[in-house]
């Protein structure tokens, strides 16, 4: 069990993991799957997030409900947030907790960016002191992109569920249903010229159950598959999934915690917004009772999920960890 649960990378320092991972190659773009979410059959939408799950631990959905003004609105008022007078930025800046604008850092590695971290469900912990008020759209625009974000995410847990033979919310109420947190990060990466040697975001899995990302139109985001790192193919109006840490214990390594890192380009802008979705923090998560037994023991131990956070950045500050 020890050596099953290296690959939760509790104990696994962001610097080891680096120097690990710093000789591989890029093996060019990724076919990432993408799968259509117009499509009537529910069994090929539950096969196929399934495998996109075990096999990648990523994936894209198109045609997935968000409406197209409302993911372009979000992303006007992202950026026009971004190029406000920094006086202005600051004053939704961080003051001790993982919320709030903070700019450019250096996290152990070149590890930078700008970027406006904040809380947006369930409403009993937002904290709208860290929701920009210049411009004046981006909390209704937000608020409204939280709704359709929140139903996309427990759909595609609920496909989840259903193809390992589980209530279709089952993985929904292992994270807490309407209690579990949704946090968005807007980044913001301005180019550079060391842009093979920049890292937007350094190597990490996410902590949480799953991530929806929607970038902008500047590729960046990569995934490590098969001992290489692939870049991910920019689809419009796509959003990006990303298996988290948890999902993959409740599975007992079924699915994958895929690694990913974000880079910087040399001559444009890039911007992503994702948002985590994770269980409360005193939520005991673990392998679920329905996918273990006697021929497939438990690889993870059931641990509070605070306590999980404090043993994976144990050494870290929270505000310099790597969140693409």
């Amino acid at each position: 069990m020890e050596d099953e649960r290296d690959h939760d990378t509790i104990t696994l320092s962001l610097p080891s993991l680096s120097k690990q991972l710093a000789g591989t190659t890029l093996g060019g773009s990724a076919d990432v799957p993408v799968v259509d979410l117009s499509v009537s059959d529910e069994d090929f939408l539950v096969h196929e997030v399934v495998k996109a799950s075990e096999e990648w631990g990523i994936f894209q959905v198109v045609n997935h409900g968000i409406p197209e003004e409302l993911m372009r609105q979000l992303q006007v008022v992202g950026k026009q947030f971004f190029d406000l007078p920094e006086a202005e930025k600051e004053i939704v800046a961080k003051d001790g907790d993982f919320e709030g604008y903070k700019r450019k850092y250096l996290g152990g590695i070149n590890n930078w960016d700008q970027h406006l971290f904040h809380r947006l469900s369930p409403p009993s912990i937002i904290n709208y002191k860290y929701w920009p008020k210049n411009p004046p759209q981006y909390r209704e625009v937000t608020e409204e992109y939280t709704k359709h974000m929140k139903r996309l995410t427990e759909k595609i847990l609920g496909w989840l569920s259903e193809g390992l033979g589980l209530p279709r919310e089952a993985f929904t109420q292992s994270i807490g249903g309407e209690t579990a947190e949704y946090v968005l990060r807007v980044n913001f990466y301005p180019p550079t010229q060391d842009s093979e040697l920049v890292i937007g975001a350094a190597a990490h899995s996410d902590m949480g159950a799953i991530a929806l990302i929607l970038p902008n139109e500047v590729p960046g985001l990569q995934a490590f598959k098969d001992e290489q790192w692939l870049d991910l193919n920019y689809i419009n109006s796509a959003v990006v999934v990303i298996i988290g840490d948890q999902l993959m214990r409740m599975t007992n390594g079924r699915f994958k915690n895929v690694l990913h890192r974000a880079k910087t380009d040399k001559e444009r802008l890039r911007i992503s917004w994702p948002v985590f979705v994770a269980p409360r923090a005193d939520m005991s998560v673990g392998p679920l009772p329905e996918l273990i037994g006697d021929e497939n023991p438990p690889k993870f131990e059931t641990l509070i999920y605070n306590e999980y956070i404090n043993q994976k950045i144990k050494g870290w500050a929270l505000e310099d960890l790597p969140v693409y």
